[in-house]
């Protein structure tokens, strides 16, 4: 295909995301599917101006002064890829499949800047939110936002069951070769993304991540799994298991050694771990099917970490959903506030005296985080939070250096809040607090 007529279909895409309120991947996969002449070279490249529209989509309207498909698409051609109003008339012209030429109000949006527009304009994100943001970030909102607005790297963790941190590197690089190590973790592997119109890393095809080598985790995420800082021997219960990420993190910390017990409330979400716990190599993990007061009753009291990676609103994600910033409502905020006080309070029954609870979210917002934390600390006088920082040191999985970046995400009560602008990662709040 040519690009204008990728141009073309994104803006395609994009109305049938607004007309049918379906997730943008699976809006790319299905035009993907009903056009066979396009190859995957024309379908990553649309899928990733769709996404980047998503990202800049406040923003992008502001400046274009208009909201339609059309006017995001062109707007983010020109205000995130760098194109010109000049080189877009060349590129439309005479070619069929082209959208129509631009227009003179769509000229003029092209030239346009953000200068005096609002906080949630600048960081795109919803203007409902801004407040939160404010909460979190202070002067820095719209910074942040815009960061969050950004295309994310792929970030790999390295199974240390497995492979060694240079064996795994090398594989990696062999196939992907501007693979580099993470300047945060000291087991974790960083595939920068800086091309707008490039494809992502075929990290999930490489033979490195077929032999259980390396996982695709993003640094942030193993950041919050080091948390626990786990020994070996020790005993865990991964309280939101899901599809098993973490899990495998903490059988790997612990050298296969203790045990690590993955529940989730929902059990279909455990179906995934399966095959991941058999290519990850990890033999010290229990998978705990069914209700939670037959599943973990004879754990009560008796953990030496709980992990709580919470169900939250993924808000520290938008730079790899970009879409769900905009179906986000207050309404779905508060049920998750709900679910998190619950979890809370169920979960820390399975610590013991002197173990720890790490509560994380991939999440930036106060409310999913620091008050959820103090509101529980205030309903359960036996647990006192900690430092997390001191929790990261001890885990011994940081890289050199990572410690002077992790003390600028610390907050006053010792939880760390990560965020792309802060230490280029997903958002994810994280607390370990400790039974007394």
């Amino acid at each position: 295909m040519r690009e204008a007529g990728r141009i073309a279909a994104a803006i395609e895409v994009l109305t049938s995301i607004e007309a049918h309120h379906r997730p943008a991947k699976t809006a790319v996969k299905e035009w993907g599917a009903a056009h066979r002449f396009a190859g995957s070279g024309d379908r990553a490249w649309i899928g990733g101006l769709v996404l980047d529209t998503l990202r800049k989509r406040a923003s992008v309207a502001h400046l274009m002064q208009d909201e339609t498909p059309r006017a995001l698409v062109l707007g983010t051609m020109v205000h995130a890829w760098g194109m010109s109003g000049a080189d877009m008339t060349a590129l439309f012209g005479g070619d069929e499949h082209a959208p129509d030429l631009p227009t003179e109000a769509e000229l003029e949006g092209f030239a346009r800047t953000l200068t005096g527009a609002p906080a949630h304009v600048q960081g795109d994100y919803p203007g409902w939110l801004a407040t939160s943001l404010e909460r979190a970030f202070g002067r820095d909102a719209a910074e942040e936002g815009a960061a969050l607005a950004s295309r994310a790297p792929v970030d790999l963790r390295v199974n240390a069951l497995k492979a060694e941190t240079d064996k795994a590197l090398a594989a990696v690089q062999s196939k992907i070769p501007t693979a580099e190590p993470s300047a945060l973790v000291a087991h974790a592997i960083r595939i920068p993304q800086t091309d707008p119109r490039g494809k992502n890393a075929p990290a999930e095809s490489i033979p490195a991540y077929g032999k259980g080598w390396v996982e695709v985790q993003d640094a942030g995420s193993q950041i919050a799994g080091l948390a626990a800082a786990v020994e070996p021997g020790a005993q865990i219960l991964d309280f939101c298991a899901g599809a098993g990420g973490k899990t495998l993190e903490l059988a790997a910390m612990t050298g296969n050694t203790g045990q690590v017990y993955a529940w989730d409330h929902d059990w279909r979400r455990l179906r995934a771990i399966w095959p991941r716990l058999k290519r990850a190599g990890a033999r010290n993990v229990q998978v705990k099917d069914g209700p939670e007061a037959e599943a973990l009753a004879d754990l009560e009291g008796k953990m030496d970490v709980v992990f709580i990676d919470a169900p939250c609103t993924g808000a520290g994600t938008w730079r790899r959903r970009p879409d769900s910033k905009w179906r986000l409502k207050p309404e779905a905020l508060a049920r998750r506030i709900e679910q998190q006080d619950e979890v809370l309070d169920r979960a820390s029954r399975y610590v013991r005296p002197g173990g720890r609870l790490v509560y994380v979210t991939c999440s930036f917002l106060p409310e999913e985080n620091s008050d959820r934390v103090e509101a529980f600390l205030t309903r359960d006088g036996g647990f006192e939070q900690g430092s997390t920082l001191a929790a990261l040191k001890a885990s011994g999985g940081l890289a050199p250096g990572a410690e002077d970046v992790l003390a600028k995400c610390e907050d006053d009560s010792g939880a760390i809040l990560l965020s792309p602008r802060r230490s280029d990662t997903d958002g994810f709040f994280i607390s370990v607090m400790e039974r007394r």
